[in-house]
């Protein structure tokens, strides 16, 4: 059994984080400025903000963790003028980073990047080459710098990618949402491949790395499940799941139009449009990651995409049920 401090474990990856880790009989704590979205997991909750050096301080003297995930973030792309509005990915990673460095006890720090350190028709050579789309990216950029920078301790840092199931928000839960509501439409002759990852899968993924000795890990990871889904399959799955039939092909132009009616709509204050021209490109282009280090590591995942549509799909009509 072990001590696993979670910053950010009221989030979507980190509420299946902590609710694993728990199921494992670890002792956990969330340090997060938000109570639990799973209210089973109350008691695990710590108040704190990543932003109030005190506030980590108290927490980790307290609690003395053997292990850390850092999953906390400012993870919306809606800010469009100052990377300063993003200060939880940058001063909020370097707090964590100056505080683990001061218990020389913590066995291992996972920090949580994103896949939006480079835009997503762009390969990067290495993990040392970025080219983010926005100013999220920019500052997820500026996060995994600091660590490589100031870190006196053993790391790793994760980019999960497009992670979609139980208490996901937008974008992913819009995406199932329109499918169920049959207002999803498939680009006809498109079918890209996407590195996506079952949250279940994600957070089997962390255990891995977070668990495995120093030796056999690598200092960055990408989180998806492998092999790459095809778009056709998993919305063709989904829409089996709710409307019993599968997603509907329409005209590429169509979508395009879609697509730039919502982006009309995003500009007089719609903040969640169904389709704007951003989701459209990247609804239509590939986006393959290198997993072979991960799946060396990690192995066999514990769920196929057919499961993983199931539960997510029965999690969706739960929590529909609840609302009407």
């Amino acid at each position: 059994m072990a001590k696993i401090l979670i910053t950010g474990g009221s989030g979507f990856i980190g509420t299946n984080l902590v609710a694993y880790f728990c199921s494992k009989n670890h002792e956990v704590i969330n340090l997060d400025i938000n109570s639990p979205k799973n209210k089973l997991y109350l008691k695990n909750w710590v108040k704190g903000d990543i932003l109030n050096l005190s506030d980590i301080k108290s927490c980790f003297n307290t609690f003395n963790p053997e292990y850390v995930v850092h999953l906390a973030a400012r993870t919306d792309l809606e800010e469009k003028k100052s990377i300063n509005s993003y200060s939880a990915n940058t001063d909020g990673v370097l707090n964590i980073v100056e505080v683990v460095n001061s218990f020389p006890n913590i066995i291992k720090t996972i920090y949580a990047s994103s896949r939006m350190v480079c835009r997503i028709d762009y390969l990067p050579t290495s993990f040392n080459d970025f080219c983010p789309p926005n100013l999220y990216g920019e500052s997820k950029v500026i996060g995994e710098k600091l660590v490589k920078e100031k870190a006196k301790h053993d790391y790793v840092i994760v980019r999960p990618t497009s992670i979609w199931g139980p208490y996901f928000e937008i974008p992913y839960r819009t995406f199932f949402d329109t499918i169920r509501k049959k207002t999803f439409f498939l680009p006809k002759n498109y079918n890209p491949k996407k590195s996506f990852g079952f949250v279940s899968n994600t957070v089997f993924q962390i255990e891995q790395i977070l668990f495995a000795s120093k030796e056999n890990t690598e200092e960055n990871y990408y989180l998806s499940d492998y092999p790459a889904i095809n778009l056709k399959e998993w919305s063709n799955l989904i829409s089996e799941e709710f409307n019993g039939k599968k997603t509907k092909e329409v005209p590429i132009f169509l979508l395009i139009i879609a697509g730039k009616i919502g982006d009309i709509l995003l500009k007089t204050g719609w903040k969640n449009p169904p389709l704007t021209s951003f989701r459209l490109n990247n609804l239509i282009t590939d986006m393959v990651y290198d997993t072979q280090n991960l799946e060396k590591l990690c192995g066999e995942l514990p769920y196929k995409l057919e499961n993983g549509v199931k539960i997510t799909t029965q999690w969706i009509k739960n929590e529909h049920a609840k609302s009407v």
